[in-house]
């Protein structure tokens, strides 16, 4: 079904619904016109107008791909009491991934749930690496969840929040940071980012030693689970699989739960090698000794 945009007059008349979250560029509101329909209202302040500008313009770059989230008025609103700027989208009802794995209170997420996800998000990280963009910023909570428009499925995942992404031909030296816990050792990975929110859809969670984080997967995972993290994460970029490349791969394709028999365990930590651990651990210990390093 085609979507009339959201006019200059129509938005002026919207209705404030609810507060639903503040992140790194800016607050999220939702908002209702005249006959009910809801969209999501992303403000900032003039000092981010850029980072939601570039939003808006990946957004509207991949209008109607079914894994990025779409804007419900192609303009950036400006105004001057107060002063900002803000966007509409459209309205994630069942939340974000962060809400969908904290409901599960660590307990592992249904490995063929966590492979169906798996998928979602790498059909919207293929669309934007073919394209020349990265994400920079992919974590939980910039996952939102829809409701599915496929008989038979409850729900379906699109990609959000793009003030941070790299776009084709820039210097990624200007980028602004992503969220550390995420970030794989090259800054730019973002199929790292997937590996690590699989783990945490396994119930695992970011440890930190030192100034690193490690990614703790206490639980056991199926052999074709193992070997898709592993392509995931690996700590060389030439040696990690592509979004393109982790699209044929089996976890993704899975339909039922794998049996408990066929589950093994998969190493305790998963950002970096051992080596790595012992000088971060050896050197916190000669800090506190009071030995130069």
């Amino acid at each position: 079904m085609t979507r009339e945009p959201l006019g200059v007059a129509e938005s002026s008349s919207l209705k404030h619904v609810s507060f639903l979250g503040r992140g790194g560029f800016g607050s999220v509101s939702l908002e209702r016109d005249s006959n009910f329909r809801l969209y999501a209202k992303k403000s900032s302040s003039f000092s981010h107008l850029k980072y939601l500008d570039k939003e808006r313009k990946i957004m509207l770059y991949f209008s109607d791909h079914p894994r990025i989230v779409q804007v419900s008025s192609p303009l950036l609103h400006l105004k001057t009491q107060p002063e900002g700027c803000h966007i509409y989208m459209e309205f994630a009802s069942k939340g974000t991934l962060i809400d969908m794995i904290t409901r599960f209170r660590g307990i592992p997420m249904p490995e063929n749930m966590i492979g169906r996800a798996a998928l979602m998000i790498l059909q919207g990280l293929d669309a934007l690496h073919s394209h020349g963009y990265v994400h920079c910023d992919l974590k939980p909570d910039n996952i939102l969840v829809f409701p599915s428009t496929t008989s038979g499925e409850p729900w379906e995942l699109k990609l959000a929040d793009f003030g941070s992404s790299k776009e084709p031909c820039t210097d990624p030296r200007s980028l602004f940071p992503g969220t550390l816990h995420y970030m794989p050792p090259e800054s730019l990975g973002a199929d790292w980012s997937l590996g690590c929110m699989v783990i945490e859809m396994f119930g695992g969670c970011p440890v930190k030693v030192g100034e690193c984080y490690m990614w703790r997967l206490p639980k056991l995972v199926s052999p074709v689970a193992n070997d898709f993290l592993k392509l995931c994460l690996a700590l060389q970029p030439s040696r990690r699989a592509t979004a393109a490349e982790l699209l044929s791969h089996p976890f993704v394709a899975q339909r039922d739960s794998v049996p408990v028999t066929e589950m093994l365990p998969y190493p305790s930590f998963l950002r970096f090698p051992s080596s790595i651990i012992d000088q971060v651990v050896e050197e916190n210990s000669r800090l506190q000794r009071g030995v130069m390093v």
